[in-house]
């Protein structure tokens, strides 16, 4: 009989970039993947430990795969297997506790059936890509960068990551002409710190370079960035997308407060004003661009008026999205041995502000394309509705009339309205 395989993944792009690597090695050893919730002969789980809450939900679905079947093997690997092995290891629940370097030979370390943990900061070179396919059918996620030096004060990264690590140029060219080979339209590039790309390497490259190695030699419709620093989009990078006809209008530009004395403790390496003057100047370059930022609310020490000169920080900001994330004390970073922590209640509130701030936003970033046209590529077909779902270059998730064989296609929609968040349109063939 087939072997079924179920994988569950928490966390970031790179994740899901692993995952979908992990998953192909199974299928090439005649595993069948299955949904987490059914019936499986192992259950893995690809975890994140960027928060307590992050580390919670991953024992839950520990948890839960041995109630799914009590006599499957139950495995662990990702960010938390990777910090904090022995508390994995102590549920009754696992039988195996694997790093973030064992996915690279997920199968051939299962087999092994012992807890394996590779020291990460050993580590000099990023592994070979391997992967040819993914889980979505018309975008791939392409990890060309590993690990990060930063050591912002309330991240674990560093440690579940490791240090910089590139991928080569000539291997991700490579791995680009091959899934455009296997019908991608879209190609997302994703690193744990992926501005940074590059500066290991011999001799040192950087995003820039990457990006005008892909111009060049391969020919994938669309290339998308993941989050990016404000202090590595440079002016050269930003003039990239303008003359670009294929790098999308689509920038993640983390903030995380919009005030100094925050930053500061934060150890993030730039100012507001810096970031103001950063987003204007990208808005001019890219007017169309979709520019999303992350925020954490309720950091240690954070005081009602620093709270409220982030909030007037991000009225003024040419943002079409927040990604908010109410502080959550991770242990073993120094932001979670620092005075004054902000009660949960609080943090509850001030993230829910900066949440009503995000769609406020959201909403006036749409309403500027009706009546307007947009590149749309197909992702899903609702054969019921007779509706496909995609997304534009500048990323905002559009749905109008048509058929299956409108999906992994990029048409030009007319955009005709909003209904519950999304946009509506017709699609002119």
């Amino acid at each position: 009989m087939t072997r079924r395989v179920a994988i569950a993944t928490l966390g970031c792009k790179v994740n899901q970039f692993e995952t979908a690597d992990m998953a192909e090695q199974f299928r090439e050893c005649g595993w069948e993947l299955v949904p987490f919730t059914t019936q499986a002969d192992l259950y893995l789980i690809n975890s994140c430990t960027v928060t307590a809450r992050s580390d919670a939900e991953s024992r839950r679905l520990v948890r839960r795969a041995r109630r799914t079947n009590p006599q499957a093997r139950v495995v662990a690997t990702g960010c938390y297997a990777q910090v904090q092995p022995e508390a994995l290891a102590a549920l009754a629940e696992l039988d195996q506790v694997l790093g973030n370097e064992e996915k690279r030979e997920i199968v051939a370390a299962i087999a092994r059936g012992t807890h394996q943990v590779t020291d990460l900061s050993r580590l000099k070179q990023a592994g070979p890509l391997r992967l040819t396919s993914h889980l979505e059918h018309t975008r791939a996620f392409l990890q060309v960068q590993n690990g990060c030096e930063n050591g912002c004060s309330y991240c674990i990264v560093p440690s579940a990551r490791g240090p910089n690590r590139s991928v080569p140029p000539d291997e991700v060219v490579t791995s680009v002409q091959r899934l455009t080979a296997g019908g991608y339209q879209e190609v997302v590039l994703t690193g744990i710190h992926l501005g940074a790309y590059g500066l290991d390497l011999t001799p040192p490259n950087s995003l820039t370079g990457l990006i005008d190695r892909l111009e060049d030699d391969t020919r994938n419709p669309r290339l998308r960035l993941g989050s990016i620093e404000p202090n590595e989009l440079t002016d050269d990078l930003l003039a990239r997308f303008a003359k670009s006809g294929r790098l999308c209008h689509h920038l993640h530009i983390p903030l995380q407060s919009g005030c100094d004395t925050v930053l500061e403790r934060m150890k993030r390496r730039y100012t507001a004003a810096f970031y103001q003057d950063l987003l204007e100047r990208a808005a001019v370059a890219l007017p169309d661009a979709f520019i999303a930022a992350d925020l954490i609310a309720g950091f240690p020490g954070e005081s009602k008026a620093e709270h409220e000169a982030t909030c007037r920080l991000v009225e003024l900001l040419p943002l079409a999205d927040l990604h908010v994330f109410p502080y959550s004390r991770r242990p073993g970073t120094p932001a979670a041995e620092m005075p004054d922590q902000v009660p949960p209640q609080i943090i509850t509130k001030r993230a829910e502000q900066l949440r009503c701030l995000a769609a406020d936003k959201r909403m006036v970033f749409q309403q500027r394309f009706i009546g307007g046209t947009l590149d749309v590529l197909g992702q899903r077909h609702d054969a019921k509705q007779g509706m496909v779902t995609g997304l534009s270059r500048n990323y905002l998730e559009v749905q109008y009339p048509g058929g299956e064989e409108l999906v992994n296609r990029e048409v030009t929609v007319l955009v005709t309205g909003i209904e519950q968040g999304i946009l509506m349109g017709r699609c002119n063939l």
